[in-house]
This record gives structure tokens, sequence and C-alpha cells, in this order.
């Protein structure tokens, strides 16, 4: 019998054959756990399970979003409609 090594994340129970995909996979829940616990904290009537689902978004694409807040915002639209259609954007990555 051969033995596996898996990784399981404590957040959601998550398991990865990989430990650095978990461990990204980890700082990702928590970065979207943080975004989320921000806009409870800041947005008056804000809806909990709206701010989660904002915030899991927002991690999920950070590196986007980082270079949309570096000078190029049209990145956002279209990158992002592109991953949720599966088409490769035509916009240089910079």
């Amino acid at each position: 019998m051969a033995v596996i090594a898996v990784w399981q994340c404590d957040r959601d129970g998550s398991m990865f054959q990989d430990k650095k995909e978990a461990e990204e996979y980890d700082k990702m829940l928590e970065l979207a756990e943080n975004i989320s616990e921000l806009l409870n904290q800041h947005v008056p009537g804000g809806n909990a399970e709206h701010n989660e689902a904002i915030g899991l978004f927002l991690a999920k694409h950070r590196d986007l979003l980082a270079r949309a807040c570096k000078g190029k915002p049209e990145l956002l639209l279209e990158e992002i409609a592109a991953v949720e259609s599966n088409v490769t954007p035509l916009v240089a990555k910079g």
C-alpha cells in the first residue's frame, strides 16, 4: 500500500497534494476573510453573506486588482470577463 501525503486547509477542509498550493489557498481564504470583515465594519447596512462573497471574489482576483490599482483599471472588466468566458484576453500583461 502506498502512502500519499496530503495537506488539508483548516479553514474549509479542502485537500491538496502539494504543500505550496495548500498554503497559497489558505492565504487566499485568509485575505477573503479579512476583506469580508473590513466590509462588515465599514459598510453600513452591508449583508454579511454578500460581504463574504465580495471578499472571496476580490481575494481570488488579487493580482488583477493590484495591477488595476497601479494604473490599469480597464483590466478589471476585460480580464475578469475573459476568465469567466474562458477566453484569453488580448491585453498585454504588465
